[in-house]
């Protein structure tokens, strides 16, 4: 299976940006200003400015009393060998429930891993239930924000592997069963526009997903909404696209 080749989005260019400041600030452990980081990383200052807000948020960096800045807690927890799998779902788990807060749905991380797709993290409320997995996600990916994503990122041979092994049954009048159909859609999909379920998978629900590639690895997150709130759903999703990078930077590092 190879990934489809395609243009980086905001969110990625975000998160390879914040991996370069992350990289210089590591390197100085005396700290860096920001001046200093502008200068090493090449970086607008204004853009350069957003992206310290957000590595501070999420305490990647902390600034020491001469406005400094040093790596945080979360780098180290991170980057330690002996504790990284719990640190990063702990910090993956956090940037979830406050992207359900923000968005107003439940949220989800999905991975591509050995031809299947599996929902490895997500964030709901009793306000905000998750989807009722009513037909496994693994066999739906053909009705489905998440599996439809996940699909746009493989080539064609890739995606015709994955429709060959599992049936495109009819879940919902909306449900795409023509697998000739589906592929053209998925071939046309621009990669920063998220992917939408308007009750192709359930009744009475609506979803949208975006990519989170982190090198080889294939995911995407997604969010889920009744459908008496699809006016939102467009909305939320870009404000999910836009938050992507910290989900993005964590998986990278």
């Amino acid at each position: 299976m190879a990934l489809k080749h395609e243009p980086p989005t905001t969110p990625h260019h975000s998160a390879q940006d914040a991996l370069r400041v992350l990289e210089t600030v590591a390197h100085r452990p005396g700290g860096v200003t920001d001046a200093g980081l502008a200068r090493h990383t090449g970086i607008d200052p204004g853009r350069l400015t957003a992206l310290l807000r957000m590595l501070r948020r999420e305490g990647y960096v902390e600034q020491v009393a001469d406005g400094a800045y040093v790596t945080g807690e979360t780098l180290a927890r991170l980057t330690s060998a002996r504790q990284r799998e719990q640190a990063l779902r702990d910090k993956l788990q956090h940037t979830l429930d406050r992207l359900r807060d923000s968005v107003g749905a439940a949220v989800y991380i999905s991975r591509y891993v050995d031809g299947e797709i599996s929902v490895t993290q997500y964030a709901d409320s009793p306000a905000m239930p998750k989807v009722n997995e009513w037909v496994d996600f693994r066999s739906s990916a053909h009705a489905t924000a998440i599996g439809k994503s996940l699909l746009t990122q493989l080539d064609h041979a890739g995606r015709r592997d994955h429709l060959a092994r599992h049936r495109m049954a009819r879940l919902t009048s909306r449900t795409i069963t023509s697998d000739r159909l589906l592929l053209s859609r998925l071939e046309a999909q621009p990669p920063t526009v998220p992917v939408l379920d308007l009750q192709e998978y359930a009744v009475g629900t609506v979803c949208a997903a975006v990519p989170i590639t982190a090198g080889s690895s294939v995911g995407c997150l997604a969010l889920s909404l009744p459908v008496e709130h699809a006016h939102r759903l467009r909305r939320a999703a870009e404000t999910l696209n836009r938050n992507a990078a910290p989900l993005l930077l964590s998986m990278a590092i």
